[in-house]
């Protein structure tokens, strides 16, 4: 799965601000690298780049101001020199920052946030202030120049703990800082919290609700008389009782936190590394063996899987080690790449959690031809009563050379009844978060098998007796393209389409949240405005092939109402169990309201993860109606923190994060969005060639 990446540490879309949550990348190719942009030359000579450290004396916290004072200020600060440039790179793991934003910048970010440790402290617009950077989204490399303000506009903030009232100093960041919506700041729709975490000029540790471990702030000081810390004191943390401090010169430093003490550069132009979390990383062993990959990987898997302590999610660990490695230390004695990827698929298949995935490139589509490559030439759906019935015929396929028709119920499949047989099939595709999802594949797969193989089929036509007979499997996917759940699904397509109905019912498709964020929220507001320019009274929002990406909190449009999500959880290696992350996720009301006299959302089982959030927030907004075959897929966690590079080329991934409501049960991972009216699945809406979801709520709609 894709994780979804958000730099920006919580904003008013609060989900979004964590890595995860994502389209999974065995489902859709890696995105296409954008041209890289020439940066602007210099603003400064190069002759004042080099770095000058002011090393002031530290004093305890309790000191009095006089005693703090260093004996001596080196010449750069004696002469006024301070930063005015601030240039830097960064390197980054995952590929998505090309394909979630194409306004690309860094940005010089408040830091108040963090210094009162408050995570829903909303950072200002008059503090951001905006650099250029150039990404290499082929070496995943970025490099950027930040021209600090003669006068910034952060918030003061007294930091000497001396209980004086005293001017205060500026503490900012510089961090990875791309546009989502609307203006190139963080602000109305687009507002952030808290404090940048990913891609920062500090250093952050997740176990320990994002504090800042190292790295470099960015400080501005009023006049020479400002004193900040010059270490972290015994408790280890910034901006407590405890520091040792020092003064400041006036105007702009740049502090060093991995120095003892901190050290004050004052050089005009400085050099900035921004930080990629390491737990955030994707973890790369695909140097290492076989055995030493897994090991390494089943022990991160087994402490931090997301639903450890969940009943019937997590496998049992020592028989699922005891069943695998056996098979990895075989396929590495014998170099069986092949046998490596199966080995791993196996792994993945114990799990029931839809977000535990592989991606095993040539080594997976040579296993599942080995396994599905053949099918008998018809596909069937199981009706709410139990029956089975064809929907599907290849033409001159094993089926319709038998005499097999559309519409036929199949009532035994290799002299079992055929639902006895349903439940014995082991889809090749999964793991599943839910039962329904499990048995559509295994009603899928029912009718697949290695080429050549056979299989007696008794049937029913339509006005005609049983027959019996036995096909053979041939080379053909028709029957199981036949009932994909994405089967109608546009690759190509935009990632939001609509258009009005003949019945005067406005109709908006959500394809994808996989894609460039800013076109997603721009093209659904503009389906909103086009609704509401049209004085439409009715309005359709379809998610049912949505496979999920960046949850964007679209529901905030529609209601001036917060939606309350749920409360995202890791595992924390300094306490050994799960701990939040954060404030409860939630949706905010969008500066901009549309309203409609009636509401309709369509889901279905191939809206997965972050549609789910979605479909979740939609659901919420007073008077929609939720209409569909079947829930959203129950398919919910957060994967950002389980990605891993294997060798052979083989990536593997295991949500880490889980989402908790108030009572501590989990939040939709294996229930989904359920609808309110259910559309059912008979004999005529299998063989309906029409939308029959679209229809029933396109009549509720517009029945008086």
């Amino acid at each position: 799965m894709k994780p979804n990446l958000s730099p920006r540490r919580r904003g008013r879309r609060a989900a979004r601000f964590s890595l995860g949550l994502a389209l999974s990348a065995l489902v859709l190719a890696a995105c296409n690298p954008l041209s890289i942009v020439q940066p602007a030359g210099p603003t400064t000579t190069p002759s004042t780049a080099t770095d000058t450290a002011v090393s002031a004396t530290p004093v305890p916290a309790a000191s009095a101001p006089e005693a703090s004072t260093p004996a001596a200020i080196p010449s750069a600060a004696a002469t006024g020199q301070q930063p005015v440039l601030l240039r830097g790179v960064f390197d980054y793991t995952n590929d998505i920052l090309a394909t979630y934003y194409v306004e690309h910048a860094v940005a010089l970010v408040d830091m108040y946030g963090f210094v009162k440790r408050d995570q829903e402290w909303e950072i200002p617009v008059a503090g951001q202030t905006l650099g250029y950077l150039r990404l290499d989204t082929e070496q995943r490399h970025g490099e950027f120049e930040l021209q600090l303000p003669a006068q910034p506009r952060g918030t003061p903030v007294d930091v000497d703990r001396d209980n004086q009232s005293d001017a205060g100093v500026q503490v900012f960041v510089v961090a990875y800082w791309p546009n989502l919506a609307g203006g190139p700041f963080s602000e109305g729709d687009d507002r952030s919290r808290g404090w940048p975490s990913y891609l920062a000029s500090t250093v952050n540790d997740s176990n320990r609700q994002d504090e800042v471990v190292g790295g470099k702030l960015v400080v501005w000081a009023p006049d020479a008389q400002q004193r900040f810390p010059s270490g972290w004191g015994t408790d280890g943390l910034l901006f407590t009782d405890d520091d040792p401090l020092q003064t400041l010169p006036a105007g702009w430093s740049v502090i060093d936190l991995d120095s003892e003490p901190f050290a004050v550069e004052r050089a005009a132009e400085l050099e900035l590394r921004l930080y990629e979390p390491e737990d955030l990383a994707v973890k790369d062993f695909s140097a290492l063996s076989y055995t030493e990959a897994f090991d390494r990987m089943f022990e991160i898997v087994r402490r931090e899987y997301a639903f450890n302590g969940v009943p019937n999610k997590a496998p049992d660990w020592d028989q699922l080690r005891a069943t695998i490695r056996p098979r990895i230390e075989q396929a590495e004695g014998q170099r069986d790449a092949k046998a490596f990827y199966r080995a791993l698929l196996d792994f993945t298949l114990a799990f029931k959690d839809g977000h535990v995935g592989i991606n095993g490139g040539d080594y997976a589509v040579e296993v599942f031809r080995e396994q599905a490559a053949g099918g008998y030439g018809f596909a069937l759906r199981e009706l709410d009563d139990g029956r089975f019935i064809v929907v599907d015929i290849t033409p001159d396929g094993p089926a319709a050379r038998a005499g097999i028709a559309v519409g036929a119920e199949v009532t035994a499949f290799n002299n079992q009844p055929t639902a006895q047989a349903v439940s014995q099939v082991v889809p090749p595709e999964g793991p599943f978060s839910t039962d329904f999802a499990r048995r559509y594949q295994q009603v899928r797969y029912l009718t697949r098998a290695p080429i050549g193989t056979q299989a007696s089929v008794t049937f029913r036509n339509p006005g005609a007796p049983p027959q019996t007979v036995t096909l053979q499997a041939v080379p053909e996917f028709q029957s199981l393209q036949a009932t994909s759940p994405y089967r109608d699904y546009d690759p190509n397509a935009l990632p939001v389409e609509f258009s009005i109905r003949e019945s005067g019912v406005g109709y908006v498709r959500i394809n994808s949240n996989y894609d460039d964020l800013n076109l997603i929220i721009r093209l659904f507001e503009r389906a909103l405005r086009t609704f509401q320019q049209n004085e439409l009274e009715a309005v359709i929002i379809d998610l049912r092939r949505n496979s999920g990406g960046a949850p964007l909190g679209l529901a905030g449009f529609l209601t001036d109402q917060t939606i309350t999500l749920g409360q995202l959880q890791y595992f924390s290696d300094a306490t050994g169990t799960f701990e939040p992350e954060g404030p409860p996720q939630r949706v905010e009301p969008n500066t901009t309201q549309y309203r409609f006299d009636k509401l309709a959302l369509l889901v279905d089982q191939a809206c997965y993860s972050a549609c789910e959030l979605e479909a979740y927030a939609f659901s919420k907004v007073p008077g929609m109606q939720v209409f569909g075959h079947y829930p959203t897929a129950g398919v919910e966690a957060e994967v950002a923190r389980g990605q891993f590079q294997l060798p052979e080329g083989i990536s593997l991934q295991v949500p880490t994060g889980r989402f908790v409501l108030p009572d501590g049960s989990i939040f939709l991972e294996g229930t989904g969005v359920q609808p309110t009216q259910r559309v059912p699945i008979t004999e005529q809406t299998v063989l309906s060639d029409r939308d029959t979801v679209l229809e029933a709520a396109e009549q509720a709609l517009t029945s008086r």
